[in-house]
């Protein structure tokens, strides 16, 4: 829309044929602007909705600013009809042609309704002034409220369509309101989508945030601040969802492995009750602790996570398998334990008839394996170690005395064999 030229002196012709020929372009202009206006999408939009809250009361405002944007227009298109007419009567204007012209040009020579019973004049050049600026607040509200409507309640149908796939696929594993978090995660998000697409439709001035120093129509963006805090929590419930989705995939083969983790404990258990029987029977005077049995509750766990699995809630399930995993590994661990130390004593007897026979082979490859005194030593630690109960703490004795007799011949260390003989006693 155009500026007109500040008053001045009486105008001759050539610059009243500028004038009028500046007016009528303006005229065009601001006709195209308004019908522009007119046919605004967001204005039909706005004509239309059921509006709340300040874009209610601004949109009433606005409706009242066009219509005064109209009269505005109407008074200016008489004004410069009557100009034109003027200078039509004749070919070259009389003075007094030109003084009428400058007065309707340039004076305050247009009359336009006001509220009330109010009128307001106006010269052209502020008459256009007034037009510009009713009709660039009027577009910026009209902008702003297309711009909302552009670009949320789409992006709301869409994030809406999302959850209701999530929501289906949430409740085939088990994820569903009032028993899991994430499902109630979806009802809130569903009930704020719903209220955010209603408040967007019936206020979208609520969802518009204007730009800094911004004077182009429509200058800013929509607040997309509600919108993008619902997609990061839907986002966050899919993720869990993922996690439930492995766990139904995964569930059979690791309630397998747990249940043979905790045989191999059993397993193990019953190898040490067993192997304690053998020691208390075999070992005399030594301490064997006492192996206890499976506990229950981990059976008891296994068989509720086998339920849960029967009964496809997945997402009890998941916490259950990750406790009942570890638990096994230690169950394990500590059956492992216990056999390792019931058996000590018997590893201890092992240990020493190896040591004995071992130092047997070394004495017969350098030609002793018949000497008496060896042979009597050799003999005596034998019985010890092969007879039940046998007492390690004896038995290692013996096996200590022939080690130290075969060291001394196998080191060329000899004597009377009545020395020997005194020794051996």
């Amino acid at each position: 829309m155009g500026v007109t030229d500040p008053a001045g002196p009486v105008m001759d012709r050539d610059e009243v044929d500028r004038a009028l020929a500046r007016l009528g372009q303006e005229h065009e202009a601001i006709e195209t602007s308004l019908l522009a206006l007119q046919d605004h999408a967001g204005r039909r939009l706005l004509e239309g909705a059921d509006l709340t809250g300040v874009t209610r009361e601004r949109w009433q405002e606005t409706e009242t600013r066009i219509t005064r944007l109209w009269g505005y227009f109407d008074a200016y298109a008489a004004a410069l009809r009557s100009a034109r007419e003027i200078r039509a009567r004749r070919r070259w204007a009389s003075r007094e042609d030109l003084v009428e012209l400058t007065e309707l040009l340039r004076g305050e020579s247009v009359t336009v309704a006001g509220n009330g019973v109010l009128s307001e004049s106006f010269s052209l050049s502020a008459l256009v002034d007034r037009m510009n600026e009713l009709y660039a607040t009027s577009l910026d509200l009209v902008v702003a409220c297309d711009a909302v409507w552009s670009a949320l309640p789409a992006r709301i149908d869409l994030l809406a369509a999302e959850l209701q796939r999530t929501r289906k696929l949430a409740h085939s594993v088990g994820v569903r309101p009032g028993e899991h978090p994430s499902g109630d995660d979806l009802e809130r998000i569903t009930r704020t989508l719903t209220r955010l697409r209603e408040d967007v439709i019936s206020d979208p001035l609520a969802f518009w945030v204007p730009a800094e120093g911004s004077s182009a129509p429509g200058g800013g963006r929509p607040d997309t601040t509600v919108y993008d805090r619902e997609a990061r929590a839907l986002e966050d419930v899919r993720r869990e969802i993922d996690a439930v989705l492995t766990v139904r995939q995964d569930a059979e083969a690791r309630l397998i492995r747990l249940r043979d983790v905790l045989s191999r404990a059993d397993r193990t258990l019953a190898e040490a009750r067993t192997a304690r029987g053998e020691v208390l029977a075999k070992i005399a005077a030594t301490e064997v602790p006492v192996v206890s049995g499976p506990p229950t509750v981990l059976q008891e766990q296994l068989a509720t996570a086998a339920e849960y699995r029967r009964q496809a809630q997945w997402h009890r399930l998941s916490p259950l398998l990750e406790s009942l995993e570890q638990k096994a590994e230690d169950e394990l661990l500590r059956a492992r334990e216990s056999l390792t130390a019931v058996t000590a004593p018997l590893a201890v007897r092992a240990e020493l008839r190896g040591r004995l026979d071992a130092y047997k082979a070394k004495v017969a490859r350098h030609g002793l394996a018949e000497d008496p005194f060896l042979v009597e030593r050799y003999d005596a630690a034998r019985r010890m170690l092969w007879s039940a109960p046998c007492d390690l703490r004896v038995a290692e004795q013996a096996v200590l005395r022939y080690q130290q007799l075969a060291a001394e011949l196998l080191g060329g260390g000899s004597g009377a064999p009545e020395d020997r003989k005194g020794d051996q006693s």
